[in-house]
């Protein structure tokens, strides 16, 4: 991880430099921004789980909303989201990138895994909340959270996690801080290889996104055991499930779903993102993105963003501390 953070650190001198010549967007000293070519959205997960979904949406979106942009998908997988955000590092001064923000912006720093922390990009615009679901197989002996606490007291329970700092692991660590018990983690790179592993009988739990599983939970493949969310689901898909509090485990937490650009770009580039991200979130594509993962259309853009962030890394530096 140094060698990747020093590669980057080079890379962003190389950058700032082609952003002093033009080249990293089309700024003009005073003016007006606007981008030269294709945009980069870059997930900083593999392919099939929820920072995909998001990615991808968001780019679909911003290029509904403004006929003019192409934004490519990037993914850029490894080390539960550091490798992505290193290479995003190197992009300072860069107003053609972008890139799908979640939770680990703020728990990867916060786990001494990186060097960096959110204050080193440009927050654009959180677009959703994103609660999650404790699943299991379909066969699996419990039907509840409580099921799944009772049994850990006395035999081993594998909870498969997307990482140390991921939204999985905050809410299976308040589980155990609540109730006294502890599970055995499996790590994998994202929330489709958990879903494999849950189908394929590796894992006993996990700790899912509903966009994530929904396919699995219609089918009867899997089923889930409660909600980690303040309230049950109105939608008619998810609104049976309890909420882990019903079941004695108060325990809710939400992943933000968000646009970040490059740390070190102009107040004329923040401005052109946000501007196109608050138009994004006004299209038919935003929308079925919404409700077809089960979200929470909670957002905040710009400096509001950037403030939500300062309030949340402090929650989740008292979550992981303890």
């Amino acid at each position: 991880m140094k060698r990747i953070i020093r590669t980057t650190l080079t890379a962003t001198a190389a950058v700032t430099l082609l952003a002093a010549c033009g080249g990293a967007g089309g700024a003009e000293e005073g003016g007006d921004f606007s981008p030269r070519g294709d945009v980069t959205m870059l997930v900083p997960f593999a392919a099939g789980g929820g920072s995909d979904l998001a990615g991808r949406a968001t780019a679909g979106a911003l290029e509904a909303a403004n006929g003019d942009l192409n934004v490519n998908v990037e993914n850029k997988d490894g080390g539960s989201g550091a490798v992505g955000y290193a290479q995003f590092l190197g992009e300072s001064g860069n107003g053609q990138y972008l890139l799908a923000t979640e939770t680990a912006l703020l728990a990867l720093p916060l786990g001494g895994t990186v060097d960096w922390t959110y204050e080193d990009f440009t927050p654009i615009m959180k677009i959703a909340d994103d609660f999650t679901l404790m699943v299991a197989p379909q066969d699996a002996p419990y039907e509840t959270c409580t099921d799944v606490v009772d049994a850990a007291k006395s035999e081993r329970i594998v909870a498969g996690i997307s990482g140390a700092t991921g939204l999985d692991n905050v809410v299976f660590t308040l589980t155990e801080q609540q109730t006294g018990v502890e599970f055995d983690r499996v790590s994998f790179e994202s929330g489709g290889e958990l879903t494999a592993a849950l189908l394929g009988d590796q894992i006993d739990i996990a700790s899912l996104n509903p966009g994530e599983v929904i396919g699995q939970l219609e089918s009867g493949d899997i089923k889930a055991l409660c909600a980690y969310a303040d309230e049950r689901y109105e939608y008619d898909e998810l609104k049976d499930i309890p909420t882990a509090s019903e079941q004695g485990i108060d325990v809710s937490f939400a992943q933000f779903r968000g646009v970040l650009a490059p740390g070190g770009i102009d107040d004329a580039a923040k401005d052109y993102w946000v501007e196109q991200m608050e138009a994004a979130i006004e299209t038919d594509e935003y929308t079925t993105y919404v409700e077809d993962n089960f979200l929470q259309p909670n957002t905040a853009a710009g400096d509001e963003f950037a403030a939500y962030l300062e309030d949340n890394n402090t929650k989740l530096q008292e979550v992981l501390d303890k």
